[in-house]
């Protein structure tokens, strides 16, 4: 682009512009023109200046730019390249609705694109992907750090003008289309390979047998979309998936590989297909297939064991890497974690239950939600993050609650400075008191608290009405300490403190303490090896687990990135978190005895008819056969729990949105509480297959019984239970665990 009127024109839609050298340098102060809108007149003198090569480069990253550039020089002739554009643009024209509406694309010098968009979401310069025997990538985008040069040709009659926001989803879309052509990967395994040793005779046995007579898509069919057929491999969708793809179906060799964790496929194995009908029929015991099969007429001859594929056993019933909705919060909020995530390796997991925290720390008691009349849910929550060290938990926290925590310093500060005139003013003389001013005894505002027993806690909470977090970097010294008085029955105190009732402190050694609307929301973080210590049957019946939320993410130790969260990001997010403190905090209101009178919130009736259709789904479960007991004993907790999310999205996006109304509880807040319960629920599974079970296994075993009577004993009490884990509870092998239960036939 040569036209200084266009150029103009840009400058003022408040992008940034550098020009160039011969050798794609920029001209002037690169930093400067990575974080300030181009002057006119400077931009002017650099683009006519005799270094110049008459060159304007667009600068990604600034004012949330981001391009896609798709460099085609792989491919040798000109037509090779249209036609794979093509095949790309109508690819991304079929999964993101009004595709082209939404993007600018530009063909480049090189008959190359460039397709340009903003997003709230832009990261660094990213490889996106590269085709199979060439090592120049054919897609990768400019972001933070990046530009890109300004031409003349548009290839959708769209102009630079043009360029606007496009939403999180599609810019996903976008990027999950892209990296699909990325058919340099690696397999992850290679395919599981049979070992004539595995059969006593000569023929055809029943997985190779089953592998040249069936295909990966027969077996899959029911449950997975095709959502796009390549050269190499089928790209795969889970139905109800709302990411883009799910995993291939390699078309050499006919070879499953998933890169989705919501499956019951191990994403670091491959699968052929005897491997996926033994994870789907079998749940991985490939002995109990081999049986199968051959009874179905597959093989000609007789199996003495299982073959030894490369696929292990998965325990179906441990729950990996379930996601953290993220999507029940404010878009600007999301925003915000997702940087703190990619520049900080922050967990999503983590800070979003930090946020709830957090939000439910400045509800308080404020304001309650009622169900039906004589039923009130506060906003409470007691939360464990769990995770081995150092993996984040206390930056993850600290991420989120910094803003609180700083107000909560604040007010300590006053108080302290206030507590310091009382005295002095005590310490006068009558006569030197009737001269100065009276000082009245302050009030202790303070609103979190790390370490404190529970009787300095009541007595916080009675100057301090509306409510006393408690944050705690390690959980485990906290729960130690909850039974630290047996005659007071502190445990009983707090497990009553969870529904908002009042506390009774009657000690022989210290003064009685007494409050009467109690709000005590917990978090904190906890290792996994300690947790196993409290996941007790004791914790268990006094209903004290059933209360707790457990977030348990796959997380592994990383590297930070080399992207940088702004200045600009961590004060907006402050201002925002202040703000709403204070939105709160105006809207309390107390009645003559100083305690808070709450105003109560309530459903819409379309929400309160959604919630009766999630109690029916719930109160199935826990009538029914296929969930386990130590599951559904916490499902009454989570009824409660379901209207406290709703409570508490539904106050947040009131602040983000000044249509919502605090006080009214529409379906779209019920909605989103419903996928935060499943999120905890599945958490929750997870937790009881990793520390639970394992507590348990002592008592399970009689050492006087036979293995096998040990096997009829847990399997008649647990039928969902693996044969891996039987084996391993019992000390005896999954084929032996096979043959007890053909013995049961």
């Amino acid at each position: 682009m040569k036209d200084l009127y266009e150029i103009n024109k840009l400058i003022n839609k408040g992008f940034s512009l550098i020009t160039a050298d011969k050798n794609k340098r920029p001209l002037g102060s690169w930093k400067d023109a990575q974080t300030t809108a181009t002057d006119v007149e400077t931009f002017k003198s650099q683009f006519l200046s005799k270094g110049s090569e008459g060159v304007c480069g667009l600068v990604t990253g600034f004012n949330d730019l981001e391009v896609m550039d798709v460099d085609l020089k792989v491919f040798s002739t000109a037509q090779e390249r249209r036609e794979w554009f093509k095949e790309y643009i109508d690819f991304l024209d079929a999964n993101i609705t009004n595709f082209n509406d939404k993007f600018v694309i530009y063909m480049t010098k090189n008959e190359g694109y460039h397709i340009l968009y903003k997003s709230k979401r832009v990261e660094g310069n990213l490889k996106v992907a590269k085709l199979k025997g060439h090592t120049q990538q054919v897609l990768e985008t400019r972001g933070v750090g990046g530009y890109v040069v300004v031409y003349d040709k548009s290839y959708n009659k769209k102009t630079y003008l043009d360029i606007d926001y496009i939403s999180d989803e599609d810019r996903e879309v976008l990027f999950a289309v892209s990296r699909s052509y990325n058919v340099e990967e690696e397999r992850i395994v290679s395919a599981p390979k049979k070992k004539a040793t595995d059969y006593k005779t000569q023929g055809l046995g029943a997985f190779e047998d089953y592998n040249n007579k069936t295909s990966i898509r027969d077996i899959l069919g029911a449950d997975f979309d095709i959502v796009q057929v390549r050269k190499d491999r089928i790209v795969i969708r889970r139905k109800g998936a709302t990411s883009w793809s799910s995993g291939y179906i390699f078309t050499d060799n006919d070879i499953l590989q998933m890169h989705s964790t919501a499956t019951v496929f191990d994403t670091h194995k491959a699968y052929n297909a005897s491997g996926v009908y033994t994870q789907l029929v079998h749940n991985g015991d490939f002995s109990a297939a081999s049986k199968d099969l051959y009874s179905q007429g597959f093989g000609d001859r007789q199996a003495v064991e299982a073959p030894k594929e490369i696929v292990e056993s998965v325990d179906v019933d441990v729950v990996n890497d379930v996601e953290f909705p993220i999507e029940v919060f404010p878009q600007e909020l999301q925003n915000y974690m997702i940087n703190c995530n990619k520049t900080l390796n922050h967990s999503v997991d983590y800070m979003s239950c930090s946020l709830l925290f957090l939000t439910s720390i400045i509800v308080g008691n404020s304001l309650k939600i009622q169900v039906k009349r004589g039923w009130d849910e506060p906003a409470s929550l007691w939360m464990s993050l769990i995770g081995k060290a150092g993996v984040g938990k206390t930056p993850s926290i600290k991420s989120i609650t910094f803003p609180l925590n700083r107000l909560n310093n604040i007010e300590i500060k006053k108080y302290i400075e206030e507590a310091q005139k009382f005295e002095e003013y005590s310490n006068l003389n009558e006569k030197e008191k009737a001269l100065a001013s009276v000082v009245e005894k302050p009030k202790k505002t303070q609103f979190i608290v790390n370490d404190i027993t529970l009787e300095a806690l009541v007595e916080l909470h009675n100057e301090n009405p509306n409510g006393v977090g408690i944050l705690k970097d390690e959980l485990a010294g906290f729960f130690k300490d909850m039974n630290k008085y047996r005659e007071g029955g502190d445990k009983e105190q707090w497990l009553s403190s969870w529904s908002g009732e009042s506390i009774n402190l009657n000690r022989k050694t210290a003064k009685s303490s007494f409050v009467e609307n109690s709000f005590l929301p917990i978090m904190g973080g906890i290792q996994p090896a300690i947790l196993d210590s409290f996941y007790t049957d004791e914790n268990r019946d006094n209903g004290f687990l059933d209360r707790m939320l457990f977030s348990f993410p796959d997380l592994t130790i990383k590297p930070l990135s080399i992207n940088e969260i702004s200045q600009e990001q961590l004060d907006w997010y402050e201002s925002y978190i202040v703000t709403f403190y204070q939105s709160v905090k105006r809207s309390i209101r107390y009645n003559e005895g100083g305690t808070v009178e709450s105003t109560i919130a309530r459903f819409t009736p379309e929400a309160f008819q959604e919630y009766l259709r999630i109690d029916k789904d719930i109160t199935a479960i826990q009538e029914g056969d296929d969930e386990a007991e130590n599951m559904k004993s916490m499902l009454p907790k989570q009824k409660g729990y379901i209207v406290r999310f709703a409570l508490l999205i539904n106050t947040l996006a009131s602040h983000s949105d000044k249509n919502i109304i605090r006080g009214e509880v529409g379906i779209d807040s019920l909605l989103k509480a419903e996928k935060l319960y499943k999120y905890f629920i599945a958490m929750n599974k997870k937790l009881v297959n990793v520390s639970y079970k394992r507590n348990r296994s002592k008592s399970l075993i009689d050492n006087k019984k036979s293995n096998e009577e040990n096997f009829r004993a847990i399997y008649k009490k647990n039928k969902k239970v693996t044969n891996k884990e039987l084996a391993t509870l019992i000390g005896v092998s999954v084929r032996t665990i096979a043959n007890y239960k053909n013995n049961l036939k």
